[in-house]
């Protein structure tokens, strides 16, 4: 029985068509700048529905009026809610957002 190898200049056939591969680019992290505004203020409202879903109706509520940035600003230096609940104040990942959501509110709606 002999077996059927192709030659050493013949490809193997197999019923796929040939890869061939080019120089492997290098990939990087998206920059902040680049990702989409939307996008981004999607994702900052995301961590704060997680730990505070109440405010993060409430931002919703407000975002595209002049009072939201206000709104937020009251949340981060009172420590309170708005409705007399005290709080010791937000984990960092919140209060990160909360700031970047200030930011991308006055850059949209100035």
């Amino acid at each position: 029985m002999t077996m059927n190898t192709p030659k050493a200049d013949q490809p193997a056939q197999s019923g796929f068509p040939n890869i061939e591969f080019q120089e492997e680019q290098a990939t990087r992290p998206v920059p902040l700048h680049e990702i989409p505004k939307q996008a981004r203020i999607d994702r900052e409202m995301a961590v704060i529905a997680q730990h505070h879903a109440r405010i993060a109706k409430a931002i919703d509520v407000f975002w595209g009026h002049r009072d939201c940035v206000e709104y937020i600003q009251k949340l981060i230096l009172s420590g309170g809610d708005g409705a007399e609940k005290a709080r010791v104040g937000f984990k960092p990942e919140v209060l990160t957002a909360l700031i970047n959501l200030t930011n991308l509110h006055e850059v949209t709606y100035r």
